[in-house]
């Protein structure tokens, strides 16, 4: 696929995933983790405006002078932002205004690229347009879980598409395959290659290429289901602090929690809340929206632990890159099979930090991830709200370890 066109479909697919919601949802921010979908239309514009427009195209004028502080992220090298927490104060621009930003910017782009006629005498502006793509690719299911977030604190636990009924509670979950018993794959110990081999797009926190020594190992060739999940609710282990990381428990007692984010308990019954609206759990479906906290104490109670992230790579190094991802507009995960990739993503015990010889870009583009390498732990494998074709076995995610709202699960590992 040319640039151009490659550009202009991942630009159409975040509008798309835009258009269900009325104005008023795309104005919601559930909390300070979270952004306005608004936000995210406007954010990921700026981004191509700051990075590739400004650079390239010296005299483009920039939309607004304003625009600079209400839609940069966190980019210090750039100019002072709004307080994250407070996006969902800002009613001007209007959102027909941020869509007619977001055609201005296209415009503009797709000028530059048509002057360059498919050669490469950019060849910063490209690479960092390539990245501006992937940046967007990232909004898109962080959109998604935001909207989710945000639709579903509200009472009616309304659908995201008006498509699609809202909340049949008597409804069973789309017919699935049973999961079946866990199955362990084995791995000898050894030193295998760990990161990007630089050889297409990737995210510098997946570099340098390095090394590393790996115990033997097993791994489990599918994520952990709600049944699974539900056994060690119903033995007891969100009440047994022999089970937590004390950080883990801290929160358990402060935020009460007993089930998984969106769980809920109706005439007996275990009930989700999803994009589609709310219904019952589907118990062959793979555990989603639990902290790394929660992996970490059902690894412990099932008598495993989380693999590293070194030796999920190791394991995912040579399979394709396979799921069910956003692309097919269901954005729940479905039956849990084996693969390593999509549903849900998959927490590791490894902190987010450098690998070695690890050194961030220069310029305002290097605070990307680098300066994030802190009190964070990795997911890998995506989920079904990340974009199809945007991941490798070498992608690492981060999150904070007490975060639920992102579509994360559990995979596990035992030492051999």
């Amino acid at each position: 696929m040319r640039l151009i066109d490659r550009y202009r479909a991942v630009r159409a697919r975040t509008v798309a995933l835009a258009a269900p919601l009325s104005p008023e949802d795309q104005m919601v921010q559930s909390m300070p983790d979270a952004s306005p979908t608004k936000w995210h239309l406007a954010h990921t514009t700026w981004f191509f405006e700051t990075f590739v427009l400004a650079p390239a195209v010296p005299d483009h004028p920039p939309a607004d002078a304003g625009y600079g502080f209400l839609f940069n992220s966190y980019y210090e090298g750039v100019g002072r932002r709004i307080e994250r927490g407070r996006r969902g104060q800002l009613s001007r621009p209007s959102l027909a205004e941020v869509h007619a930003y977001r055609r201005q910017v296209d415009d503009a782009v797709e000028d530059w690229l048509a002057s360059e006629r498919g050669d490469s005498r950019d060849r910063a502006g490209l690479a960092t347009l390539v990245l501006g793509l992937h940046h967007e690719q990232q909004h898109q299911e962080l959109l998604l879980t935001d909207v989710k977030h945000g639709l579903g604190l509200q009472p009616g636990r309304p659908a995201y598409r008006a498509d699609v009924p809202n909340a049949t509670l008597t409804a069973a979950p789309q017919r699935q395959a049973a999961a079946g018993p866990t199955r362990f794959r084995a791995f000898e110990e050894g030193i295998v290659s760990i990161g990007h081999d630089g050889g297409g797009f990737a995210f510098d926190n997946e570099g340098p290429r390095h090394r590393a020594f790996l115990q033997a190992f097993e791994l489990s060739e599918r994520p952990v289901t709600c049944r699974e999940y539900l056994a060690f609710m119903k033995d007891d282990g969100y009440a047994r602090a022999e089970l937590w990381l004390s950080e883990g428990w801290r929160h358990v007692q402060l935020e009460g929690w007993r089930a998984p984010l969106y769980w809920e308990r109706r005439d007996g019954e275990w009930m989700t809340y999803t994009l589609d609206g709310l219904r019952p759990v589907g118990l062959d479906e793979p555990v989603a929206h639990v902290s790394h906290f929660e992996a970490d104490a059902f690894a412990r109670w099932a008598g495993a632990r989380l693999p590293t992230e070194q030796e999920w790579e190791r394991a995912a190094a040579d399979g394709p890159v396979t799921g069910h991802f956003a692309d097919s507009d269901r954005f729940h995960p479905g039956s849990a099979t084996s693969g390593m990739f999509g549903d849900v993503w998959q927490w590791t015990a490894s902190a987010y930090g450098p690998y070695p010889g690890f050194r961030a870009p220069a310029g305002a583009l290097g605070e990307y991830n680098g300066k994030f390498m802190s009190s964070q732990m990795v997911l890998r494998g995506g989920s079904c709200l990340t974009p199809a074709g945007h991941l490798r076995a070498t992608y690492r995610n981060f999150f904070p370890p007490e975060a639920r709202w992102q579509m994360s699960g559990i995979r596990l590992a035992r030492d051999a």
